[in-house]
């Protein structure tokens, strides 16, 4: 079976996908690569310079951003892709002027209270596992440190439009999102899903930024099928 490289959203490591992995790994290889570097472009061209010459590709978040990039840079080394709750669009102007606040935070050493206060509230929406996947969140983000966050930002900040490489694409797609999203809303996936002539728009009840983790076995079964669609 073709390889599966999955790609984290901001401040997340593998655990992300934890549930996904557990899933897929006993039918086909499946590894995770790290958002490093502060461009989109050359964290995408790094993934493919270790990526398998053929593969399937799902991103969360700013993962969906470097996988569109991806697609953009080496479309025939793509077999399919799963977008989760991502934005194709670039950074409006006002949303990056709110970063460099809590980039000058995290430079002081307040990498924590930025996560606590400012960015993971937003994620989620109020399921039963809220306060587990919060404090797995902050793991994540403690363990990558303040260098990985001002990076990302500085990536997400000047990140390209990628409308023309959605419209370009001929594979099967799956655009996927949890109903709750408020940093990457349903009607954002609704212009990739029409943008792009091959795929699925699925959204997932009851969860917000993460569906991976807040409604595993649902995403995980929209993964599955998608993988297995002809």
């Amino acid at each position: 079976m073709t390889p599966l490289v999955l790609l984290p959203g901001m401040m997340c490591d593998a655990r992300l996908w934890f549930p996904q992995i557990a899933a897929f790994s006993g039918e086909r290889v499946v590894q995770t690569a790290p958002m490093n570097g502060v461009d989109i472009c050359d964290i995408a061209t790094a993934i493919l310079a270790d990526a398998p010459p053929v593969f399937t590709l799902a991103g969360l978040s700013m993962g969906g951003i470097v996988a569109m990039e991806i697609l953009r840079q080496a479309p025939e080394r793509i077999e399919r892709i799963a977008l989760l709750d991502t934005n194709p669009l670039p950074e409006l102007p006002e949303v990056a002027a709110r970063r460099e606040p809590q980039i000058v935070k995290v430079q002081q050493g307040e990498l924590i209270a930025v996560m606590r206060d400012e960015m993971k509230p937003n994620y989620l929406s109020d399921g039963a596992k809220r306060s587990e996947i919060l404090d797995l969140c902050m793991d994540m983000a403690q363990s990558l440190g303040p260098e990985i966050f001002v990076a990302q930002s500085r990536a997400l900040q000047t990140r390209p439009n990628q409308v023309e490489a959605l419209e370009a694409s001929k594979i099967p797609t799956l655009i996927l999102c949890g109903r709750e999203d408020r940093l990457c809303p349903i009607e954002r996936h609704q212009l990739m899903y029409d943008l792009m002539p091959h795929a699925e728009f699925t959204i997932i009840e009851g969860a917000g930024h993460l569906p991976t983790l807040e409604k595993p076995t649902e995403t995980t079964a929209a993964l599955a099928r998608w993988l297995e669609a002809p």
